[in-house]
């Protein structure tokens, strides 16, 4: 087995990535260095902090020279860091060392790895947005039209009372619409540039440190902290955060599917369900699974990150370290979660029959307490609650319907108390509402 399953052949269609795992290579690594390394010289340049000359040689060679990973792995393992094997590379590539000498100006390594993450982050987000209004649209879709199709609400795993479909899938839907409505802010307190040298103290990048990394945040399209954050991982962990809710969202839409989709439920089919290389019967629910497992996973890792937070004075490298074997894999699976879910949302098919024959079976005990309360109407209510309890164990007993047991008791109750279309509550509504939302979004 590979040592990951998003960069494994064998697993690729069962953990897909999508776009996202091409941003998280050596390649795409180096790539958004360099175009960092380009964006600093420019500013500089601009500034007269370097030659306006040797700038534009840069930036015009970040954008055309390419740097084998392969090539940098022996001063990386030296060093710690990639950066300066990195530099090395490229001032030798550039072969014009009078312009050559200017490049990472004033900067240090982490500079260059926080900001091409940035970068990385960005794109990121921006995939993860365009899969979430896709799963949203889908998920509202299926809302609007079973906003009144009834089935049973189950809590620890047993029937509770009558709810629809479409509640049940705005539930998921409005917690994603959440997610979507914080990304706005999320990018504006965490994509942020960083250029605060060696020490967090800007010391080597002159009297105009502020401006050049205002600049080198305008020319990149991120944010200017006004401050360094080399050992403040909040904007960090602030990413990581959104990714693990999404992530966990989606299992949790998995685990449910899980359960309907079963055989003793049944209430749910999906577009396409796994084969057992055994038992020709099986239908297995493997993209709900794949959801369930990439949130076991997720919680293990974001307990993993919390140490790279942790950093010791100006920087540590067991923290940084630490964090860049965590995160990608964090970035990789919400990515993943997010490719079954688009897959999920746009397939799964209600049974409403089977839904219907789980309302009607059961001996109707899941109407027992809509039948406690209309019993408030002759007697209070801790004796109601107390008349109902009793009335459920008699009809198991007897193995009668809970209605005709009630009804023998008290002629009077409501007609419609029974019915579990007329039992949804505000269920209709909130799948609408989530529908609207949808809408809007």
């Amino acid at each position: 087995m590979a040592a990951s399953v998003f960069d494994s052949p064998l697993y690729a269609h069962l953990f897909p990535t999508g776009e996202a795992g091409r941003l998280f290579s050596d390649t795409a690594a180096i790539r958004a260095m360099l175009l960092v390394e380009g964006a600093l010289a420019h500013a500089q340049g601009a500034q007269g902090v370097i030659p306006e000359l040797s700038a534009k040689a840069i930036q015009r060679a970040t954008m055309e020279i390419q740097i084998d990973p392969g090539a940098i792995a022996s001063a990386t393992g030296e060093n710690g860091v990639s950066v300066p094997g990195l530099i090395a590379a490229f001032r030798a590539e550039m072969n014009a060392p009078e312009h050559a000498q200017f490049v990472h100006w004033g900067a240090t390594s982490q500079d260059i790895i926080d900001t091409g993450l940035m970068l990385r982050l960005r794109q990121l987000l921006l995939l993860a947005e365009a899969d979430l209004r896709t799963i949203i649209a889908s998920l509202a879709t299926q809302a609007k039209a079973h906003s009144t199709t009834p089935m049973a609400a189950r809590t620890y795993g047993q029937q509770a009372t009558p709810t629809s479909w479409g509640a049940v899938i705005a539930d998921w839907g409005h917690a994603l619409c959440d997610l979507t409505d914080a990304l706005p802010a999320l990018r504006k307190t965490s994509l942020l540039v960083s250029l605060s040298g060696a020490a967090g103290t800007s010391s080597a990048l002159g009297v105009d440190a502020a401006q050049t990394r205002a600049a080198l945040a305008k020319g990149l399209g991120l944010n200017d902290p006004m401050r360094s954050w080399h050992v403040d991982r909040g904007p960090i962990l602030r990413i990581a955060d959104w990714l693990v809710q999404v992530t966990s969202v989606l299992s949790r839409m998995g685990g449910t599917l899980i359960a309907l989709t079963g055989s003793e439920i049944g209430e749910v089919t999906l577009g396409a369900a796994g084969a057992s290389s055994t038992m020709p019967q099986k239908q297995n629910p493997v993209g709900p699974s794949a959801l369930q497992a990439l949130g076991h996973q997720m919680t293990g890792l974001r307990t993993a990150l919390a140490p790279a937070t942790q950093h010791l004075h100006q920087r540590d490298g067991a923290a940084w370290f630490t964090e860049w074997m965590v995160l990608p894999q964090i970035a990789l699976g919400t990515a993943c979660a997010l490719q079954h879910a688009k897959t999920l949302s746009s397939s799964m098919v209600p049974n409403a029959g089977k839904m219907a024959a789980t309302l009607e079976g059961g001996l109707g005990l899941i109407h027992a307490e809509a039948l406690s309360f209309a019993l408030t109407a002759q007697v209070q209510r801790p004796k109601a609650q107390a008349l109902a309890k009793a009335l459920c164990h008699q009809a198991q007993d007897e193995g009668a319907e809970l209605e005709d047991i009630a009804r023998a008791a008290y002629p009077d109750l409501p007609d419609e108390l029974f019915d579990p279309v007329k039992s949804l509550g505000l269920a209709p509504q909130e799948a609408m509402a989530f529908v609207a939302r949808a809408k809007a979004l």
